[in-house]
């Protein structure tokens, strides 16, 4: 019950919620630029300022996709099937 009213407390507020995971985004990247250290990366894309951030957002978004598609190609049947 305590987990359905923090799901509530936070769709409430869903676009404080938004601001407050841009600004972690934001000190991550920053984090990132400023302070690690590039020198022994094995790839040249690590070399980029926030590839593994911009890597993990497009991993999910397509994940995100791929599984909307995979759904709606196959999984989902329609509401009466066990009807029959």
């Amino acid at each position: 019950m305590k987990l359905a009213k923090l799901i509530e407390f936070l769709r409430n507020r869903l676009k404080m919620v938004i601001r407050q995971c841009l600004g972690v985004l934001a000190i991550l990247v920053l984090v990132d630029v400023v302070f690690l250290d590039k020198e022994h990366v094995h790839t040249a894309p690590e070399h980029w300022p926030a590839f593994w951030a911009l890597f993990g957002f497009v991993a999910c978004v397509l994940i995100v996709i791929f599984s909307k598609w995979f759904g709606h190609a196959g999984i989902m049947t329609r509401e009466d099937y066990y009807d029959e």
